[in-house]
């Protein structure tokens, strides 16, 4: 019998000097959480707390691995598809309108954008993901997206 504890997948956020100056000492920040209950979507580490979002599985249709094309190289995001009329999300999208949203990522849905987080500052580990999702939602598919060429 696999320990289910093993298959949690939690990914934090890299220390820096910032959470010293700020008040919140050297204490690891979760970026990102899967366990049998559900997605832990951790905050930007400077509103950290305002912004950290839990969503049961019950909510999830997808998780989706998606990039945003910027000036430089871009910035890689992870969300979850949640079902029609699951609550808001706190976030730090979470006042975007639908236009803004269209124009930043226009090949991600508006509520999948809201309900997404940067991969900076912290790794993503594909394989462990997988499988942490594989062992507690086989159901939810992990999708990743590409944005199409702009001209």
């Amino acid at each position: 019998m696999t320990d289910a504890n093993s298959l949690v997948y939690e990914a934090h956020f890299v220390r820096t000097p910032f959470q010293l100056l700020s008040g919140m000492r050297w204490r690891k920040l979760v970026a990102l959480r899967i366990d049998g209950e559900g997605v832990l979507l951790g905050g930007a580490p400077a509103r950290y707390e305002r912004q950290l979002a839990f969503v049961p599985w019950c909510d999830i249709t997808t998780i989706v691995i998606w990039h945003q094309r910027t000036a430089g190289n871009g910035i890689n995001y992870i969300g979850v598809q949640r079902k029609p009329g699951a609550p808001a999300l706190p976030g730090m999208n979470s006042g975007l309108s639908r236009e803004k949203a269209a124009r930043l990522a226009p090949h991600v849905d508006y509520e999948l954008f809201l309900a997404s987080r940067p991969i900076n500052f912290w790794r993503l580990d594909p394989e462990r993901l997988q499988a942490a999702v594989e062992a507690f939602a086989p159901q939810v598919p992990v999708l990743v997206y590409s944005q199409p060429h702009l001209s």
